[in-house]
């Protein structure tokens, strides 16, 4: 039986409504769907509990008693149903803020129920809100002890899809198959990692018979979810080595040689001549390129793209950089002109503001190869830019990119150009595996000399008159700083008021020295014109949003103030901390709070102080917040939805199956003999479920 065309419509109990928020609020249409919709936590329900023994700060407890009455209280939107629920050692009151009528006609005065819920205390009374109530035989129809509990919406909670129903459905279909599941895994699979079968992982992880019965049934689940997420990575690096061609950069000439020997600005650190050995290496295989290059903010990633491009010059290629803002467009491009100055190479900036007039004498000069670097926003991916040989694609910040948009540059030639993805957001090492699978990954884990790790310290709001006079101090000295403000969407007008009362503020507390200010509700111009301004020091603080995080290079600015800090993830403290250190002068970063945190956000803070490391830093982001809100991962797009592996705990099932998905398409790189056709079967059907991507662009 092919559970994915059983439509759990039919089941009893379901009907056309229910089924219809199922699929709406959970994506759940067939028995497959839902025997794969995993419970989030367990909990023990072997015990049930004395009213005398609970209290407010119990989690979910089971209780065995009876309906004493029921009163309706309160009038609008403020309407809830009360009841007296007793057994023969007291009472407490249970509560319903919604399907107000239909309760009392659920649930009888007098009849015995098994009720399940979190007591909480109010008005000094312990009550239960929207208890699960069953009578004692239908409570025992199934295995009582440790059981799932599932995530479920408002909506379905109001059709009574609540996590109990949830799992009635799936013993319902368990109860109704009359042969094991088919299995999804290959036999030698299932051998070389030691996993249990998918029908006895399936019925364990709904309703263990043991703690380690369902340890092995989640082991199995999180290791095939991971193994074909690595299959279908590998497999699109196959494809490109056996069917794509890369152009081959053969020669070291003259304008990387001129480069190296006359306008190299300092030596380069070990890590750095690493990445471009392993970029040299890449682009003399015929095959294209596709590497990631992680570095740090500040640890001379931009350097290492210039050498890589003054490659694809000596060959007679042109270069190509696209960066997400017009402001880090326009930094590259300054940097660029002024580290190529002399050696007689055509450098020229493309971004939504360049005037109609210079494009068009530009737009020729690109398709000629006249102009052999192209620097530019988005506005390189436009139709009207055709390139006369473009060898190399340098994409900074790619998580800021749609995956459409970076497959329009990766299409300006038949043959595909070389790609090198830049981002100095570090990226745990399982999410790069996972995200970034199909891509070589070099690291520049070195600063450059001179440079300072940024010290930083974590300040209450009732400091601040001391933090000011340190801050002057600075400021005589000649430094320059940032303030910086939360700005979300969910409070804009709120987070935008405070941006304005912090730039008068500071304009008061620091009259002797200029203060601009720059958001993302500025016109370009506008910002542009701001950021110039200080970026020149004409003013000396700079009162931002987090408009600044990328692409502002001021060696001069060795303060940055982060008001709220608490509002900000790790990360992106991370990302905004590297505005500053960028001279050879110490630089301080300091994360203003209130004194009320909670314990998340203290160890959240405490991070920032003991590391500037960016990768120790992703790794505790990541295993703080999950995978689904680290910059970028929506974007760059996880294949296939993760229901039960957990990128931030799974790192060594992760690295397994990678090792074995490596191992068999070595020998079988699309999956075509035959042993092999119960993993093509597979991903064939997972690759149809999954929305349609872009799967060969990096």
């Amino acid at each position: 039986m092919d559970l994915s065309q059983q439509n759990i419509m039919y089941l009893p109990g379901i009907g056309p409504k229910k089924a219809e928020i199922l699929k709406k609020e959970i994506e759940v249409a067939s028995w497959e769907d839902i025997l794969f919709y995993f419970p989030y936590k367990y909990i023990d329900r072997s015990k049930i509990f004395k009213i005398r023994e609970i209290d407010g700060t119990m989690p979910f407890i089971q209780l065995k008693g009876k309906i004493r009455n029921y009163e309706f209280l309160g009038e609008g939107s403020g309407r809830r149903l009360t009841a007296v629920f007793y057994d023969d050692t007291g009472t407490i009151e249970l509560v319903w803020f919604r399907m107000l009528k239909q309760i009392p006609d659920l649930y009888k005065i007098g009849t015995e129920y098994i009720l399940f819920g979190k007591p909480t205390i109010f008005g000094h009374r312990i009550n239960i809100a929207h208890p699960e109530l069953e009578t004692e035989n239908k409570f025992y129809e199934g295995e009582v002890g440790v059981q799932g509990q599932y995530n479920t919406t408002e909506k379905m909670k109001n059709a009574f899809l609540h996590s109990r129903a949830i799992q009635k459905i799936i013993t319902q279909i368990l109860e109704n198959l009359k042969t094991p599941l088919t299995e999804t895994l290959s036999e030698d699979i299932i051998e070389k990692a030691h996993l249990i079968g998918l029908d006895e992982a399936i019925r364990n992880i709904h309703f263990p018979k043991s703690a380690s019965e369902l340890r092995k049934a989640q082991y199995r689940l999180k290791f095939e979810e991971l193994f074909y997420l690595q299959i279908n990575i590998l497999q699109v690096t196959k494809y490109r080595e056996k069917r794509l061609g890369g152009f081959r950069f053969t020669k070291v000439g003259d304008y990387f040689n001129n480069f190296y020997h006359r306008n190299l600005p300092f030596e380069l650190t070990n890590a750095q001549k690493r990445v471009i050995r392993e970029i040299r290496q890449d682009v003399n295989t015929g095959r294209q390129m596709n590497r990631l290059l992680q570095g740090d903010v500040g640890s001379g990633k931009t350097l290492v793209a210039l050498l890589a491009l003054l490659l694809a010059l000596d060959n007679g290629f042109q270069g190509a950089i696209m960066a997400p803002t017009e402001i880090l467009a326009n930094q590259h491009y300054e940097t660029i002109q002024s580290l190529v100055a002399g050696l007689n190479i055509e450098v020229a900036l493309l971004t939504g503001s360049t005037k109609k007039k210079q494009r068009t004498v530009m737009l020729p000069r690109i398709k000629s190869g006249e102009i052999q670097i192209l620097v530019g926003t988005h506005a390189l991916i436009e139709d009207t830019v055709a390139f006369g040989h473009l060898g190399l694609i340098v994409v900074d910040e790619q998580h800021r990119f749609g995956v459409a948009q970076r497959a329009k540059l990766w299409e300006k030639n038949t043959i595909p150009p070389h790609v090198l993805v830049m981002t100095a957001t570090p990226i745990p090492r399982t999410l790069a595996m996972t995200i970034y699978g199909d891509l070589d990954v070099s690291v520049i884990d070195e600063l450059p000399p001179g440079r300072k790790p940024v010290k930083t310290y974590h300040v209450y709001d009732a400091k601040r008159g001391q933090l000011y006079e340190s801050v002057r101090k600075q400021l005589r000295e000649g430094r320059q700083v940032y303030i910086v403000y939360p700005l979300i969407e969910e409070s804009e007008k709120v987070d935008l008021q405070n941006l304005m009362e912090g730039f008068e503020n500071t304009k008061k507390i620091f009259p002797e020295y200029r203060v601009c200010m720059i958001h993302g509700k500025m016109k370009a111009a506008e910002k542009e014109a701001q950021m110039q301004k200080f970026v020149a020091g004409e003013t000396q603080i700079m009162v931002a949003t987090t408009v600044i995080e990328v692409g502002v290079n001021v060696p001069n600015a060795s303060v940055m103030i982060i008001e709220n800090a608490e509002r900000f993830g790790l990360s992106q403290l991370h990302q905004l901390r590297g505005r500053v250190g960028r001279g050879a002068k110490q630089s301080m970063c300091i994360l203003l709070t209130r004194y009320e945190l909670s314990e998340n956000t203290r160890k959240r803070l405490s991070i920032m102080t003991e590391t500037n490391d960016g990768f120790v830093i992703a790794e505790e982001d990541l295993k703080l917040r999950g995978p689904g809100d680290i910059d970028g991962t929506q974007q760059s797009g996880i294949a296939f939805n993760l229901k039960i592996a957990n990128l931030a705990h799974d790192g060594q099932i992760l690295s397994l199956a990678r090792d074995l998905a490596s191992e068999i398409l070595e020998e079988d790189p699309f999956l075509e003999k035959p042993f092999h056709a119960i993993l093509k079967n597979r991903l064939d059907k997972l690759n149809r479920q999954r929305r349609t991507g872009w799967f060969m662009i990096s």
